[in-house]
């Protein structure tokens, strides 16, 4: 029981350390392409969904 309890409270600080960047507006983890339907893709090799956005002209 007692690895039980450390390991919970270890869960609730770690749960608590990353609502904090959450409360600072800190910005969201994106994809290697920037997220949605952006412009500002990096990628060497383009994903299927950025080359069918790309071929429809939304990027």
């Amino acid at each position: 029981m007692t690895y039980f309890l450390i390991t919970f409270i270890v869960m609730l600080i770690v749960i608590a350390i990353m609502a904090v960047g959450v409360i600072f507006g800190r910005n969201a983890i994106k994809g290697s392409c920037g997220g949605a339907d952006k412009g500002d893709c990096v990628c060497v090799k383009k994903c299927d969904k950025r080359k069918r956005l790309e071929a429809e002209g939304k990027v």
